[in-house]
């Protein structure tokens, strides 16, 4: 397995505080490269893998031009001539090496290898058999029903590019070319941890929570928004609110994972370490964005042993809403692009604006929580959801994405076109 080079990890340097959206994006997107090996699965276990190499085609596909249908092969020319002679059988899985002779029709079944001299192919249903006669309608368009050599794939053509996350259809276009095991490149692993003394996992104790305590909805979060990523997902659970701990905690999961992410502990408060454990184990890149929710984000790298590549490092914000919202729009591309997929940019739809926002404040992106609906016209609308806070999970149920207010932006007015991205494009 062949691993590749190191992350430079003085390529992220900027001389700003606080990163607007896209600036955060293109530093991510310019410097982050595979930082795993490579291997060979299975054809059947490669979903969601990614791809290591260009994948060419070694043959044509189909092999050979086919009946697309049960029916009668002829050749397009004969049928002035009606009606014709029925001169053969031709089944699917077995070559024929005899050409069809003139004003003559071979009985062919879906898939069976067309004839030489054959260029047309007549359903049954549409024919009239009587003895060895057949009546073909005259209405049949040359090629009609037939599959032709290489009309999918040539030998030779690009099937997948490399860096391709590999789904269903890209599995049976891989299949169709006779591949049983695939060059990818190898999964991610990953520890979640969670911050905070006030933090209980949920399950772990029938006791009800202590006043101030909370259970922990952010590694469930998380860890399920990997779920469809080439990822091998570790959960590390709560770390305390404690500098050595911390300190202890995120420097031995250095040395096990590609990649640490947490949630919470990424602010300046007396009581959040993540920032200062960062910043004595390795070199933090990005933090304070210019965004809401979510400015406190991190990212930065571990250096591990000299031989070793880097433990990359995502501190994601301790509230819900801005942990999911960081983690989809920040923390998920890198991801991809770690574990050597192509950058993966959000699809965004114009939709019409169902409320109204007074005093935006400009300087700084916004991702509002939305709800789709369509009014009395048939026009898709979006409604905000009606409150902001960054823990309330049930607006993340109730929004369908994210309505994204740049940092222009001062106000919107029920009409106006706005820009949204679904959830769903986030697989």
């Amino acid at each position: 397995m062949t691993m590749p080079p190191s992350l430079i990890n003085d390529c992220f340097l900027h001389d700003k505080d606080r990163l607007l959206h896209e600036e955060a994006l293109a530093i991510l997107k310019e410097h982050l490269t595979p930082i795993v090996g490579r291997e060979s699965v299975l054809l059947e276990n490669c979903f969601g893998r990614v791809v290591s190499q260009d994948i060419l085609a070694p043959n044509n596909v189909p092999l050979h031009t086919n009946s697309a249908v049960d029916g009668y092969a002829f050749c397009h020319a004969d049928l002035d001539v009606l009606p014709f002679t029925l001169s053969d059988r031709i089944t699917a899985g077995k070559p024929t090496h005899t050409p069809l002779s003139p004003h003559t029709t071979a009985r062919i079944f879906t898939g069976a290898m067309m004839p030489a001299e054959a260029d047309t192919v007549a359903m049954q249903e549409d024919c009239v058999v009587s003895g060895q006669q057949v009546q073909i309608p005259k209405g049949l368009k040359k090629g009609a029903n037939c599959r032709l050599l290489g009309e999918d794939l040539w030998a030779g053509d690009l099937v997948i590019s490399k860096g391709a996350r590999l789904n269903a259809s890209d599995i049976a276009a891989l299949a169709s070319i006779g591949m049983g095991s695939v060059p990818v490149f190898r999964n991610l692993k990953i520890g979640l941890f969670s911050n905070g003394n006030e933090m209980r996992i949920p399950g772990s104790s029938s006791a009800p929570l202590s006043l101030g305590e909370v259970y922990d909805a952010n590694q469930p979060l998380i860890s399920t928004l990997c779920k469809n990523l080439p990822i091998e997902l570790h959960l590390g659970g709560i770390i305390e609110d404690s500098a050595t701990i911390a300190l202890e905690t995120i420097s031995k999961a250095a040395k096990k994972y590609d990649v640490i992410i947490t949630t919470g502990g990424a602010s300046r408060g007396d009581e959040d370490h993540m920032l200062s454990v960062l910043d004595k184990l390795g070199k933090r890149h990005l933090w304070q964005l210019a965004v809401k929710p979510g400015r406190p984000m991190m990212f930065g790298q571990i250096p591990r042993m000299e031989s070793e590549q880097d433990c990359l490092f995502f501190g994601l914000p301790g509230n819900p809403v801005a942990a999911m919202v960081c983690f989809l729009l920040y923390t998920r591309p890198s991801l991809l692009a770690l574990a050597g997929a192509n950058w993966e940019t959000q699809t965004r739809f114009q939709v019409t604006a169902d409320f109204n926002l007074e005093n935006k404040k400009t300087d700084r992106r916004e991702f509002q929580r939305g709800i789709l609906n369509t009014d009395e016209t048939g026009t898709l609308t979006v409604r905000k959801y009606e409150r902001d806070g960054s823990g309330l999970i049930s607006s993340l149920r109730e929004a369908d994405g994210l309505i994204e207010l740049s940092e222009e932006v001062t106000e919107v007015k029920k009409g106006q076109t706005v820009s949204f991205i679904p959830f769903s494009s986030f697989d």
